[in-house]
């Protein structure tokens, strides 16, 4: 039976009408029109819909919206604005990280939580963090370089 939840979203209090068992990917995407995280694999398995839930990076793919009621969420807009990006946005474009770009919200968020962290991750701890994520393109040496890049800025 569809009920009112209430999240924050980026900051701001949303409140959706929805099943519990709604996925997040879905709520964010649908109801509140923010298109960063991207339906991948939608088992959780490929990292695209990653969000950050009070800091820690989950697959919104297979979040139930119920487990996030009341609590603080992430999402790749909620990291910058076109006007003053993020130290990670920036990185991922100065070291052209992106080919198709579909992996790169995942990477990103996964990168953000790692940094907030470990503010001066080793390049094996890097690697590691972003490992469950896939890239078809075979980007994996930019987009390290570009959360090198970001740790290098501070």
């Amino acid at each position: 039976m569809p009920a009112p939840v209430t999240l924050q979203v980026n900051g701001r209090q949303a409140t959706v009408t929805a099943e519990p068992d709604t996925p997040l990917l879905y709520i964010l995407r649908n109801d509140l029109a923010l298109n960063g995280a991207k339906f991948g694999c939608g088992l959780g398995q490929c990292g695209a819909c990653t969000v950050l839930v009070e800091g820690q990076p989950v697959r919104s793919c297979v979040t139930e919206l119920s487990a996030v009621a009341g609590r603080a969420v992430t999402t790749l807009e909620g990291l910058g604005t076109p006007d003053n990006l993020h130290k990670l946005q920036r990185a991922f474009i100065a070291e052209q990280a992106a080919q198709c770009g579909y992996c790169i919200n995942g990477m990103i968020m996964e990168a953000k939580a790692l940094l907030d962290r470990n503010a001066e991750p080793t390049d094996p701890e890097i690697r590691e963090a972003l490992a469950d994520h896939l890239c078809r393109c075979g980007t994996h040496n930019r987009i390290v370089a570009a959360v090198q890049r970001a740790v290098k800025e501070g």
